[in-house]
């Protein structure tokens, strides 16, 4: 899941930034994962497939979530898929980007494109769970303080997710520098309590031993698989890991995780076992109604609980970030129509803000707090979206294995084989809870994956009728030379080809019978990967007659912003003064028509995503007085 802004230095060597980044990825990475044992061990018991409350359980399900936490997170993210960065940068279109380019032209390319597609349609439906089982499960802490305060959690949880989302567009820079430090109090709050419970009972941590694991599944076989479940929720935000890679670098996010966060968690799992070991049995079942809240003393719940709150707002601000980032990507990738992009930071040129899927995440939240009620139906929803990302990134990691980085096969096959049973498994289990919530995320997943793939398919066959019919650019030139007059200035004809003529030149001509000086028509071009070289900015081709074909490149992580990159250049024989400057922009109003390509629905569809993105304008910050919009028809 990506998260918040690149870090400046992300990939400093000295001892100094590294430990350093180290602290900041502890409050941006970890809060969806360090927020689970809030909740995740007690659903295992008390969840929709409760568990009986003595020895055997309890050892056999925190043997479990020690095992997910170190093959899971451990291994295969933080331990292989870290490895697998795309110039520095992580998540699953990132990995797509960086497979793609090597398999493209193989039959398997386009299933490659479509996992990767479908994970990210995923983590929209956990974008909106992440925030919402989070808060409201941190707030249901009040209940053990005073069960009186029940009626109330509802409406602080409500109130407190609005304004997370209200405080999106002021952008979070300055609240931002707080939250390592209150992360870091947080997992050592986690440490401190676990211990406190571990020191009463250490024989606890027999379960570190995997035949307590195995014992369960011997004893309770059906049983343990639907544990499974619930005991996810305990390496839920482990793609998080992978995802905010570029933020933060390789080591200093391994240096953060196995030395501060993974140990503060585990204690805590353990320390919640070890209390309800040390209670009998009717104490031991009121504790597991919110065991996390009870590992305090009655006197310290209150500030658990704040504390507590606190950790669940910074990781839901982590997991919004993270879907502004997607989004980003996902946009610049030709995956999702232009969207309106606010820059919130002058010197974080990661940190962004898109108004509608900040609306639609809180709108989503909103029903999905008011329809569910609390947090264990919640978590019932949780879980199918985030099993079925990591299963899709397992798939992608045989592609990495095998195809770029050629593992011999008797080392490749039994990693592929081990994660894909654990994560085919978990992901098994969760999709026992569909019918019990998970078809949210599945709905919310199946509407993005439908919307994406349109988008990125009907821009595919638009190029392609626009294509058919262009007129070469070089002829065009030389034929038009002469035919319309020539008046002072610079005219950009923004293009979605570098082929053919765009129609806004050709419509222009037409009407207005007049020609710039120089006349350029500039595609910009998104490559697969997250940064484009300064060297490979530019590509010019000087047709004469003052007349050029420009390409601009960025990659998918970069900001389009067209007048920095042609200010201060001489690529097209002269500098381009802005106020000299035109741009004429294409308006194309689709016409469903039934040509082979997509179903008519699907037509319409892409035609009302159309007629609903954002401007190119403001899209590739073009100066607002300098641009002109021609519009013309186009039959799909």
């Amino acid at each position: 899941m990506p998260s918040a802004s690149p870090v400046p230095g992300g990939h400093g060597h000295g001892s100094n930034s590294i430990a350093k980044l180290a602290f900041g990825a502890i409050g941006v990475v970890f809060g969806d994962i360090g927020t689970s044992p809030i909740y995740a061990f007690r659903e295992t018991f008390v969840g929709p497939h409760p568990l009986a409350i003595d020895e055997l359980h309890i050892l056999g399900v925190v043997s479990l979530i020690f095992w997910s936490m170190t093959l899971v997170v451990s291994i295969q993210y933080v331990g292989i898929l870290m490895r697998a960065d795309n110039k520095g940068q992580g998540g699953s279109l990132a990995l797509v980007a960086l497979i793609s380019g090597h398999i493209k032209k193989s039959r398997y390319g386009g299933l490659v494109v479509l996992l990767g597609v479908f994970a990210t349609a995923l983590f929209y439906g956990d974008s909106m769970i992440t925030p919402a089982v989070s808060v409201l499960s941190a707030v249901e802490g009040l209940t053990v303080v005073e069960s009186r305060l029940a009626p109330l959690v509802l409406p602080i949880a409500l109130v407190l997710l609005i304004g997370l989302f209200v405080l999106q567009k002021s952008g979070t820079a300055k609240v931002g520098a707080l939250f390592a430090p209150v992360m870091v109090i947080y997992f050592s709050v986690l440490a401190i309590l676990g211990i406190y419970h571990l020191v009463q009972m250490p024989g606890v941590l027999v379960a570190l031993n995997p035949w307590y694991a195995i014992q369960f599944f011997l004893t309770d076989k059906m049983l343990g698989f639907l544990a499974l479940g619930s005991v996810v929720l305990a390496v839920t935000g482990a793609e998080a890991l992978y995802s905010d890679m570029g933020h933060f670098g390789r080591g200093p996010m391994r240096m953060s995780w196995f030395g501060f966060v993974m140990p503060c968690l585990l204690i805590n799992y353990f320390g919640q076992a070890a209390m309800i070991l040390g209670l009998d049995d009717a104490s031991a079942a009121e504790a597991m109604e919110n065991p996390f809240f009870n590992l305090a003393p009655e006197y310290l719940r209150l500030p658990l609980v704040i504390l507590a709150t606190c950790a669940t707002f910074i990781a839901s601000q982590a997991v919004i970030s993270g879907a502004f980032s997607i989004t980003h990507q996902a946009m610049q990738l030709g995956f999702i129509p232009r969207l309106s992009t606010r820059h919130t930071s002058e010197h974080e040129v990661g940190q962004i803000y898109i108004p509608f899927v900040n609306w639609a995440l809180m709108t989503g939240v909103i029903v999905l707090v008011l329809v569910f009620q609390n947090s264990s139906n919640l978590a019932s929803a949780y879980g199918i979206a985030v099993t079925g990302a990591m299963l899709i990134d397992t798939c992608l990691m045989t592609v990495l294995l095998i195809v770029l980085w050629r593992w011999k096969l008797w080392l490749a096959i039994p990693v592929i084989v081990t994660f894909f049973i654990v994560d085919g498994a978990y992901f098994a289990a969760n999709a026992t809870k569909i019918a019990d919530g998970g078809w949210f995320p599945l709905l919310i997943g199946g509407i993005a994956f439908t919307l994406l793939t349109t988008w990125n398919k009907g821009r595919r066959l638009m190029r392609l009728r626009m294509t058919e019919a262009a007129l070469p650019l070089n002829v065009f030139a030389k034929s038009a030379h002469g035919s319309a007059a020539r008046v002072p200035g610079t005219a950009i004809f923004m293009a979605s080809s570098n082929v053919g003529v765009p129609s806004a030149l050709l419509h222009n001509i037409k009407h207005n019978k007049v020609l710039h000086e120089r006349v350029v028509v500039l595609t910009v071009e998104v490559a697969e990967v997250p940064y484009v070289e300064a060297s490979e900015r530019y590509e010019v081709s000087d047709l004469g007659q003052g007349f050029y074909r420009l390409t601009l490149r960025y990659g998918f992580m970069e900001e389009t912003d067209i007048p920095a990159a042609l200010a201060n250049t001489q690529i097209c024989g002269a500098p381009f003064e802005m106020m000299k400057t035109s741009f004429f922009l294409s308006r194309q109003t689709l016409l469903p028509a039934a040509k082979p390509g997509m179903a008519i629905w699907r037509e319409k569809l892409f035609a009302w995503m159309m007629r609903n993105a954002a401007s190119a304008m403001e899209f590739f910050r073009l100066p607002t007085n300098r641009v002109v919009e021609l519009g013309s028809q186009l039959e799909i």
